[in-house]
């Protein structure tokens, strides 16, 4: 019995990730990265510590908005992002959900799975 998910055309997992790089869909891409089901491309900051509440309500108002935005925030989750950014999610009606890379990378995959409007970033391990 076959259990991989079905995902829509176009839909884009994430096969893998490591020490700088993730696998996305038939691509590697070295450093942090933005995906949406169909898309993904660089991140608009290079650490979590330069993301905005700007950069997020771009992200919320983006058409189609995402219901959430996951936020790998690299090998470990030992903090919760700046209160601003999660008032910024908030008021745009997007649940933001931080978590270490692999939960982010795992939980991206049941999401696109199910077929939810979800964005994400994700900083490499």
């Amino acid at each position: 019995m076959d259990v991989t998910p079905t995902l829509a055309a176009g839909a884009l997992p994430v096969h893998g990730y490591g020490e700088g790089f993730f696998r996305v869909g038939e691509a590697v891409i070295q450093g942090p990265i933005f995906l949406r089901p169909s898309v993904v491309q660089a991140a608009p900051v290079a650490t979590l510590d330069e993301l905005t509440a700007e950069h997020i309500t771009a992200i919320c108002q983006s058409d189609p908005a995402p219901q959430v935005l996951l936020l790998g925030v690299g090998k470990l989750f030992d903090k919760l992002p700046a209160k601003e950014l999660r008032l910024a999610a908030k008021a745009a009606g997007v649940i933001l959900e931080p978590m270490d890379t692999g939960a982010a990378c795992r939980t991206w995959n049941v999401l696109l799975s199910e077929g939810r409007r979800v964005s994400a970033l994700m900083w490499p391990v």
